[in-house]
C-alpha cells in the first residue's frame, strides 16, 4: 500500500525565482496512487515529483525549468547532495527524508 512521503526540495542559481523565490521547503507528497490513480507502483519517482511540482509549486515560465518530462538542460539535480545521474535520474524512487536540489547553471546576458 502506498503512503505519503515527506521530503525537502531546494532551489538555487536562480531556479528559485520560478518557485515564488523560496529556496527551500519541506513538502508532503500524497500516496502516489491518490495523485496518479493509474500508477501501479508504491513509490514516487523524480519523474512524478516533477509533474507534482509543475502542478503545485511552479509559478511562472515552466519552459525555463521543464523540457518534456524532465528538467531542461542546465538544471543540475542533486539527490542528497549527489548528482542524480548516479541514481537513475527520473527513475530514482524517492525515500522519506530525501533532499532534492535543483540548481540552475544558466545565466542570462
Amino acid at each position: 500500500m502506498a503512503h505519503p512521503i515527506k521530503l525537502q526540495i531546494q532551489f538555487g542559481g536562480g531556479a528559485e525565482l520560478l518557485f515564488d523565490s523560496i529556496k527551500s521547503r519541506t513538502i508532503e507528497l500524497p500516496a502516489i496512487d491518490k495523485y496518479f490513480p493509474e500508477c501501479q507502483r508504491e513509490k514516487w519517482t523524480i519523474k512524478e515529483l516533477l509533474v507534482w511540482m509543475k502542478d503545485n509549486l511552479l509559478r511562472e515560465r515552466p519552459e525555463l525549468f521543464l523540457q518534456g518530462d524532465s528538467v531542461r538542460p542546465g538544471i543540475l539535480v542533486l539527490v542528497n547532495d549527489t548528482d542524480w545521474e548516479l541514481y537513475d535520474e527520473l527513475s530514482y524512487e524517492l525515500l522519506e527524508g530525501d533532499t532534492i536540489a535543483f540548481i540552475s547553471t544558466l545565466h542570462g546576458g
